[in-house]
Protein backbone atom coordinates (compact mmCIF):
# COMPACT_ATOMS: atom_id res chain seq x y z
CA UNK A 1 0.00 0.00 0.00
CA UNK A 2 1.07 3.84 -0.77
CA UNK A 3 -0.09 6.34 1.52
CA UNK A 4 0.85 9.88 1.86
CA UNK A 5 0.34 12.30 4.47
CA UNK A 6 -0.26 15.39 4.91
CA UNK A 7 1.34 17.31 7.75
CA UNK A 8 4.04 14.86 7.48
CA UNK A 9 5.91 16.53 10.13
CA UNK A 10 3.54 16.61 12.91
CA UNK A 11 4.17 13.85 15.80
CA UNK A 12 1.12 11.44 14.84
CA UNK A 13 2.32 11.76 11.18
CA UNK A 14 5.89 10.50 11.67
CA UNK A 15 4.35 7.90 14.25
CA UNK A 16 2.06 6.91 11.62
CA UNK A 17 4.76 7.04 8.74
CA UNK A 18 7.31 4.86 10.78
CA UNK A 19 4.23 1.84 11.67
CA UNK A 20 3.78 1.79 7.85
CA UNK A 21 7.10 1.58 6.51
CA UNK A 22 8.23 -1.00 8.71
CA UNK A 23 5.90 -3.71 7.88
CA UNK A 24 6.64 -2.67 3.88
CA UNK A 25 3.76 -0.02 3.22
CA UNK A 26 5.03 3.15 0.74
CA UNK A 27 4.91 6.29 2.40
CA UNK A 28 5.36 9.93 1.43
CA UNK A 29 5.05 12.60 3.46
CA UNK A 30 3.92 16.04 2.39
CA UNK A 31 6.17 18.94 4.21
CA UNK A 32 6.08 23.19 3.56
CA UNK A 33 9.77 23.08 5.31
CA UNK A 34 12.66 21.25 3.53
CA UNK A 35 14.47 21.17 6.53
CA UNK A 36 11.99 18.40 8.05
CA UNK A 37 13.24 16.10 4.60
CA UNK A 38 15.56 14.08 7.11
CA UNK A 39 13.46 13.51 10.29
CA UNK A 40 10.97 12.45 7.27
CA UNK A 41 13.62 9.84 5.99
CA UNK A 42 14.35 8.57 9.66
CA UNK A 43 10.51 7.53 9.95
CA UNK A 44 10.60 5.78 6.65
CA UNK A 45 8.65 8.09 4.40
CA UNK A 46 9.75 10.25 1.27
CA UNK A 47 9.50 13.76 2.21
CA UNK A 48 7.48 15.78 -0.58
CA UNK A 49 7.97 19.21 -0.02
CA UNK A 50 5.04 21.13 -1.31
CA UNK A 51 2.90 24.08 1.10
CA UNK A 52 -0.89 23.26 1.16
CA UNK A 53 -1.69 27.23 2.07
CA UNK A 54 -0.19 27.93 -1.25
CA UNK A 55 -0.44 25.51 -3.90
CA UNK A 56 -2.73 24.18 -6.32
CA UNK A 57 -5.20 20.72 -6.61
CA UNK A 58 -3.24 20.45 -10.07
CA UNK A 59 0.45 20.50 -7.93
CA UNK A 60 -0.53 18.25 -5.52
CA UNK A 61 -2.79 15.74 -7.65
CA UNK A 62 0.62 15.12 -9.12
CA UNK A 63 2.55 13.85 -5.61
CA UNK A 64 -0.88 11.62 -5.15
CA UNK A 65 -0.45 9.44 -8.41
CA UNK A 66 0.02 6.03 -7.69
CA UNK A 67 -1.13 6.07 -3.81
CA UNK A 68 -4.02 4.03 -2.42
CA UNK A 69 -4.61 6.32 0.70
CA UNK A 70 -4.02 10.15 1.94
CA UNK A 71 -3.76 10.88 5.49
CA UNK A 72 -4.89 14.39 6.17
CA UNK A 73 -2.74 15.03 9.28
CA UNK A 74 -1.69 19.01 8.84
CA UNK A 75 -2.27 21.41 11.43
CA UNK A 76 -1.91 25.36 11.68
CA UNK A 77 -0.26 24.14 14.83
CA UNK A 78 -0.36 25.72 18.25
CA UNK A 79 0.19 29.99 18.78
CA UNK A 80 -0.98 30.54 15.08
CA UNK A 81 -4.20 32.92 15.04
CA UNK A 82 -8.28 31.95 13.73
CA UNK A 83 -6.88 32.54 10.21
CA UNK A 84 -4.51 29.91 9.91
CA UNK A 85 -7.35 27.63 11.20
CA UNK A 86 -9.41 28.47 8.12
CA UNK A 87 -6.45 28.46 5.54
CA UNK A 88 -4.55 24.70 7.04
CA UNK A 89 -6.95 22.82 9.00
CA UNK A 90 -10.56 23.93 6.62
CA UNK A 91 -8.98 24.74 2.99
CA UNK A 92 -5.54 22.64 3.24
CA UNK A 93 -7.78 19.61 4.47
CA UNK A 94 -10.10 20.01 1.40
CA UNK A 95 -8.03 20.98 -1.13
CA UNK A 96 -6.21 17.20 -0.17
CA UNK A 97 -10.03 15.82 -0.92
CA UNK A 98 -9.74 17.70 -4.31
CA UNK A 99 -6.52 16.57 -5.01
CA UNK A 100 -7.02 13.01 -3.97
CA UNK A 101 -10.21 13.09 -6.23
CA UNK A 102 -8.50 14.50 -9.43
CA UNK A 103 -5.54 11.47 -8.95
CA UNK A 104 -7.93 8.86 -8.53
CA UNK A 105 -6.84 8.39 -4.86
CA UNK A 106 -9.91 6.01 -2.98
CA UNK A 107 -9.14 6.70 0.44
CA UNK A 108 -9.07 9.91 2.74
CA UNK A 109 -8.60 9.45 6.42
CA UNK A 110 -8.86 12.47 8.07
CA UNK A 111 -7.14 13.42 12.13
CA UNK A 112 -10.08 16.02 12.84
CA UNK A 113 -10.48 16.64 16.70
CA UNK A 114 -13.04 15.73 19.22
CA UNK A 115 -15.35 18.80 19.31
CA UNK A 116 -15.33 20.07 15.88
CA UNK A 117 -18.33 21.00 14.42
CA UNK A 118 -18.60 23.92 11.50
CA UNK A 119 -21.62 25.18 14.21
CA UNK A 120 -19.30 25.22 17.33
CA UNK A 121 -20.55 27.96 19.64
CA UNK A 122 -19.07 31.18 20.78
CA UNK A 123 -18.58 29.46 24.65
CA UNK A 124 -16.99 26.61 23.33
CA UNK A 125 -13.56 28.04 24.09
CA UNK A 126 -11.23 31.16 23.27
CA UNK A 127 -11.91 32.99 19.52
CA UNK A 128 -9.01 30.78 18.37
CA UNK A 129 -9.85 27.55 19.63
CA UNK A 130 -13.29 28.15 18.04
CA UNK A 131 -11.82 29.04 15.08
CA UNK A 132 -10.34 25.72 14.96
CA UNK A 133 -13.38 23.52 15.94
CA UNK A 134 -15.63 25.47 12.91
CA UNK A 135 -12.73 25.20 10.67
CA UNK A 136 -12.09 21.56 11.26
CA UNK A 137 -16.16 20.45 11.17
CA UNK A 138 -16.74 22.57 8.08
CA UNK A 139 -13.22 20.55 6.79
CA UNK A 140 -15.06 17.12 7.60
CA UNK A 141 -18.93 18.01 6.83
CA UNK A 142 -17.20 18.54 3.19
CA UNK A 143 -14.63 15.21 3.21
CA UNK A 144 -17.99 13.18 4.13
CA UNK A 145 -19.84 14.90 1.66
CA UNK A 146 -17.17 13.50 -1.50
CA UNK A 147 -18.95 10.23 -2.64
CA UNK A 148 -15.57 9.37 -4.81
CA UNK A 149 -13.83 9.37 -1.44
CA UNK A 150 -14.09 6.25 0.89
CA UNK A 151 -13.74 8.60 3.78
CA UNK A 152 -13.03 8.04 7.51
CA UNK A 153 -13.08 10.35 9.97
CA UNK A 154 -10.88 10.37 13.48
CA UNK A 155 -11.61 12.50 16.03
CA UNK A 156 -8.92 12.10 18.93
CA UNK A 157 -9.57 13.65 22.31
CA UNK A 158 -6.82 15.30 24.09
CA UNK A 159 -2.97 14.84 23.10
CA UNK A 160 -0.50 13.66 25.08
CA UNK A 161 2.84 12.45 24.25
CA UNK A 162 2.94 9.84 26.62
CA UNK A 163 4.12 6.15 25.83
CA UNK A 164 1.23 3.96 23.47
CA UNK A 165 -1.16 1.52 25.82
CA UNK A 166 -2.36 -0.04 22.41
CA UNK A 167 -5.41 0.32 24.26
CA UNK A 168 -8.22 2.68 23.37
CA UNK A 169 -11.87 3.58 23.30
CA UNK A 170 -13.96 4.20 20.65
CA UNK A 171 -17.45 5.35 19.59
CA UNK A 172 -19.55 7.94 18.24
CA UNK A 173 -18.97 10.29 21.27
CA UNK A 174 -16.57 8.52 24.01
CA UNK A 175 -16.79 11.71 26.63
CA UNK A 176 -13.76 13.62 27.62
CA UNK A 177 -10.48 11.78 27.79
CA UNK A 178 -7.01 12.11 26.60
CA UNK A 179 -4.92 9.49 24.04
CA UNK A 180 -1.10 9.27 23.31
CA UNK A 181 -0.63 10.20 20.07
CA UNK A 182 1.04 6.76 19.02
CA UNK A 183 -2.03 5.08 20.17
CA UNK A 184 -4.38 7.30 17.76
CA UNK A 185 -0.90 6.99 14.98
CA UNK A 186 -2.05 3.02 15.42
CA UNK A 187 -5.65 3.38 15.24
CA UNK A 188 -5.24 5.13 11.87
CA UNK A 189 -3.42 2.12 10.33
CA UNK A 190 -5.90 0.05 11.69
CA UNK A 191 -8.49 2.45 9.66
CA UNK A 192 -6.47 1.96 6.38
CA UNK A 193 -6.44 -1.65 7.10
CA UNK A 194 -10.25 -1.69 7.37
CA UNK A 195 -11.88 -0.50 4.24
CA UNK A 196 -15.15 -0.95 6.03
CA UNK A 197 -14.54 2.23 8.09
CA UNK A 198 -15.32 4.17 5.18
CA UNK A 199 -18.46 6.80 5.97
CA UNK A 200 -17.36 6.63 9.51
CA UNK A 201 -17.29 9.73 11.93
CA UNK A 202 -15.71 8.67 15.29
CA UNK A 203 -13.88 9.60 18.81
CA UNK A 204 -11.05 8.34 20.17
CA UNK A 205 -9.43 8.28 23.64
CA UNK A 206 -8.12 5.78 25.77
CA UNK A 207 -9.63 2.77 27.00
CA UNK A 208 -9.79 -0.72 27.22
CA UNK A 209 -9.82 -2.49 23.82
CA UNK A 210 -7.32 -3.29 21.76
CA UNK A 211 -7.12 -1.51 19.12
CA UNK A 212 -7.35 -3.36 16.30
CA UNK A 213 -10.22 -4.98 18.25
CA UNK A 214 -11.93 -1.29 18.59
CA UNK A 215 -11.66 -0.22 15.19
CA UNK A 216 -12.99 -3.81 13.72
CA UNK A 217 -15.78 -3.36 15.75
CA UNK A 218 -17.02 0.00 14.05
CA UNK A 219 -18.21 -2.30 11.14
Amino acid sequence: MRVVIAGGHGKIALITARLLSVRGDSVAGLIRNPDHADDLRVAGAEPVVVDLENTTNGVVSTHLRGADAVIFAAGAGPGSGAARKETVDRDAAILLADAAEAAGVPRYVMVSSMGADAAAPDDAGDDVFVAYLRAKGAADDVIRARTSLLATIVRPGLLTDDEPTGRVRIAEHTGRGSIPRADVAAVLVAVLDTPDTAGRTFEVISGDAAVADAVAALT
